[in-house]
């Protein structure tokens, strides 16, 4: 299983983007990500990552189509001068409209883009258009048991469309000591008011929370990342920090690093 480490983006600076991105390439993550959250650019504030690494995929999750449309990502992307060969491009929806949206929206940036596509998917249709037509799908706030179920739905889809699986990715939270315990907190109460993760929080019958890693050691999170073993091919890390600075991200990174046979293994596979 592989490694991804996010960072939130809206909040922090490319400073930090930078730091954070060497750091895991050099220690074996296969990814890093930033958000596209409100008003903020994902696709720029990408760029510092892809400045400063060679081998790590960068990866933005998401983007929401039902606000910035396929052209803009194009030129978004294009703009930024973003590495097609390692960028893992995610889209999202809301509804109404939502699966025709995400249709439309990734077969246009595929014949645009010579990128990875890949779908944020909650529920059980939107989960089997993801394995329909992306090449990766991104889980959100989710359990292990229901990205297990998650998963089928996502190979129903690909079946049906006499195609392969797509890679199947979660985004974990994880937070490290009190005041990033609060600030996880605070997003899972934001996130819980929009109604589709409310409505996925009810499918699983959990609070939002209880999806994320809030914890007060460090040596407390490989064994927690290790409930995800087996259920997805790569668990991307959301750094919940308390005040978004390099050192924090750092020692979530160590914190939370791949084990070290698999960061040799990737180190040694790319030469």
């Amino acid at each position: 299983m592989g490694y991804g480490f996010a960072v939130f983006s809206a909040a922090i600076g490319p400073e930090v983007i930078r730091a954070s991105a060497r750091e895991a390439e050099g220690r074996g993550y296969g990814s890093f990500w930033v958000n596209h959250p409100g008003e903020t650019d994902g696709l720029a504030a990408l760029a510092p990552a892809a400045q400063v690494t060679r081998r790590i995929d960068l990866g933005i999750g998401v983007i929401p189509l039902h606000t910035r449309g396929p052209n803009s990502i194009d030129q978004g992307v294009r703009a930024n001068a973003l590495p097609l060969d390692r960028l893992l491009l995610g889209v999202g929806s809301a509804n109404p409209g939502a699966l025709a949206r995400m249709r439309e929206g990734i077969s246009t940036l595929r014949s645009r883009l010579q990128a990875r596509i890949v779908a944020a998917a909650l529920g059980p249709q939107m989960c089997r258009l993801a394995g329909e037509l992306a090449d990766g799908v991104l889980f959100n706030w989710v359990t292990p048991a229901h990205a297990r179920e998650s998963a089928e739905w996502v190979r129903a889809g690909a079946a049906a469309a006499g195609r392969q699986s797509p890679t199947l990715m979660a985004y974990v939270r994880v937070a490290l000591g009190p005041a990033a315990r609060e600030r996880l907190l605070t997003e899972a109460g934001r996130y819980a008011g929009y109604p589709a993760y409310a409505a996925n929080f009810a499918r699983m019958g959990v609070r939002p929370v209880e999806t994320a890693i809030a914890v007060e050691d460090p040596g407390a999170i490989p064994p927690a990342l290790a409930k995800w073993h087996g259920v997805v091919d790569e668990i991307v890390v959301r750094a919940i920090t308390a005040t978004e600075r390099v050192e924090e991200h750092l020692a979530l990174l160590a914190a939370a690093a791949p084990p070290p046979a698999q960061a040799f293994r990737r180190a040694h596979e790319a030469g």
